[in-house]
């Protein structure tokens, strides 16, 4: 069943979804396992399985020197999306990226899938850092908008290169990522908002947004594109703090701003084993207030938080 139809199954209810990293170069897929094992109980509707472009390392060369060499160190989206959907039953929801793939790259991944009967993606600029397969614009897609118009002619029978092919049977279906407190490089919230405009008019089925603190932030940007004629559902992304340090990181990285209650409890913490607590009592609440606003389903990121992720499924599910 695709997401978008989990979405409109069960109205009045809000589903659960996480998202999993493919495990780093040479580990097994057990590890990915191991969390799905330790949430399934909470019966997610779909897992998304993020995708990393590839990093430049320098490998030190017999004579002393050292050779700058291109590496993906968390290979295997497409394979495993298809080991997850085969082996557990549940949607899995690969994440393509324009960053570090060329559209010929891309086209073949979308083959890949199509064989595998794996038909939902989510598409995603991906991060920005490090060098461009290819310096050619016509070779990649350079925003999120221009993968979507390729995944698009993929479901019409068109390759890259423009070459016709008979269509799937099944197309893909796709979401795409929102930002309630807006994207970096947007100038301000209404051209962020014309941007997730013309996402979801090109045909992506539903929105997830950027990770958030603050539901009153998402209720004002869900209320924004509901005005400005989105209405195809947008899914929270939430995120339990573990760390200390992310007090900090994450408003860097993420340009998530997290409220001041909730940073002074941090601020107070005197280790890591109370972050998490405090983490996972604000989200409760947070998830809490979230389903009785009616929200249809709760996607959860679980980079180093999948325990905080199975206290809180327990507490709200």
């Amino acid at each position: 069943m695709r997401v978008i139809d989990h979405l409109r199954s069960n109205p009045g209810s809000t589903a659960f979804s996480f998202e999993i990293l493919p495990p780093l170069k040479g580990n097994s897929i057990l590890k990915v396992y191991n969390i799905i094992d330790k949430l399934r109980e909470f019966e997610p509707k779909y897992i998304n399985i993020t995708s990393h472009r590839s990093e430049m390392i320098f490998k030190e060369m017999p004579d002393g020197s050292f050779r700058p060499q291109k590496m993906r160190k968390r290979p295997g989206s497409v394979a495993i999306a298809s080991a997850i959907q085969n082996k557990y039953g549940i949607t899995a929801v690969p994440h393509i990226i324009c960053k570090g793939f060329t559209r010929e790259e891309t086209e073949y991944a979308l083959i890949d899938l199509n064989f595998l009967g794996v038909h939902d993606l989510l598409l995603l600029r991906g991060d920005t850092k490090g060098p461009e397969k290819s310096d050619d614009p016509a070779k990649i897609n350079l925003h999120a908008t221009d993968l979507q118009q390729q995944v698009n002619n993929f479901n019409l029978g068109i390759y890259a290169d423009g070459e016709r092919f008979e269509a799937n049977e099944t197309p893909f279906s796709y979401g795409m990522a929102c930002y309630p407190e807006k994207h970096e490089e947007a100038p301000n919230m209404e051209s962020d908002i014309y941007y997730a405009k013309q996402k979801v008019d090109a045909g992506a089925d539903y929105l997830v947004t950027q990770m958030f603190f603050d539901n009153e932030k998402y209720y004002a940007y869900v209320e924004r594109c509901r005005k400005a004629g989105i209405t195809v559902p947008i899914i929270p992304g939430i995120k339990p703090i573990v760390f200390k340090n992310q007090l900090n990181v994450l408003p860097k990285i993420f340009r998530s701003e997290i409220p001041e209650p909730l940073a002074a409890e941090l601020r107070g913490c005197e280790s890591d084993a109370q972050v998490k607590e405090v983490g996972i009592e604000w989200c409760i609440a947070q998830c809490h207030d979230l389903m009785a606003n009616g929200v249809p389903s709760l996607h959860f990121y679980t980079l180093m938080a999948s325990d905080s992720v199975r206290r809180i499924a327990q507490a709200i599910y």
